[in-house]
């Protein structure tokens, strides 16, 4: 068909555009369509859509198609309490060996946040990818990359329901106020300020959310009870 992509870019698109929520949670996925898209046969395309199933985010039915999955309510709040346990301990052990730098590349990542809502040409997912980065100086300081990779890569309910977040409720400003309590209680060294800090922050979309999950949203969630 002439295509100029390649498997690995089909499903690097597709993969971030269900993260994004572009593609929303219940989606059904057309072969024909994706193979018109991206000017390929069903072969690669069909690989893809494998690919994606095995990282949990599309399931195939066969004779019915391909759905992209829901977000699952109870991995995320257990997900949400795995990092609050694990991210209070590495900021604990930051905060002893935090230098001059490492609060200035924090206060840079919180200003550019400032900046990008401020813009005209201000992306959901560049917020995101800045918030990502903040939280990876105190995880990379305190040699912790392998648990860093871990929280960014094993789970495909935590990393939409953060997007959802910052997509529906568009409250940026909050986020950002949180990051600044963040960095003060870095900045005076207040190791008992971490745990609620750490509480409130990661809570935040559940908070922010609040009864849309089980109203306007809930068709991107799998069943649930309140």
């Amino acid at each position: 068909m002439g295509s100029n992509y390649t498997s690995r870019e089909i499903f690097r698109i597709l993969e971030h555009e269900i993260l994004t929520l572009k593609i929303k949670p219940g989606t059904i996925l057309s072969e024909n369509a994706l193979c018109a898209r991206f000017g390929v046969s069903r072969s690669p395309i069909r690989s893809v859509l494998q690919e994606l199933r095995l990282c949990g985010l599309v399931n195939i039915t066969p004779y019915k198609g391909t759905q992209v999955t829901r977000m699952d309510f109870d991995i995320i709040n257990q997900i949400i309490y795995q990092r609050i346990a694990v991210e209070t301990f590495v900021l604990e052990d930051f905060i002893k060996a935090l230098s001059p730098i490492d609060l200035e590349r924090i206060r840079f990542i919180i200003n550019s946040q400032r900046k990008l809502i401020e813009s005209e040409e201000f992306e959901a997912s560049q917020f995101y990818a800045l918030d990502s980065q903040m939280h990876e100086i105190w995880f990379v300081a305190t040699r912790k990359e392998y648990l860093w990779e871990c929280i960014q890569k094993s789970d495909c309910h935590y990393t939409r329901f953060r997007m959802l977040d910052i997509v529906e409720i568009k409250n940026f400003g909050q986020i950002v106020e949180e990051h600044e309590e963040i960095l003060e209680a870095l900045e005076n060294r207040d190791t008992a300020a971490i745990r609620p800090l750490m509480q409130k922050h990661l809570f935040g979309g559940i908070r922010r959310l609040g009864n849309l999950i089980f109203t306007d949203l809930k068709d991107y969630f799998t069943p649930m009870s309140r």
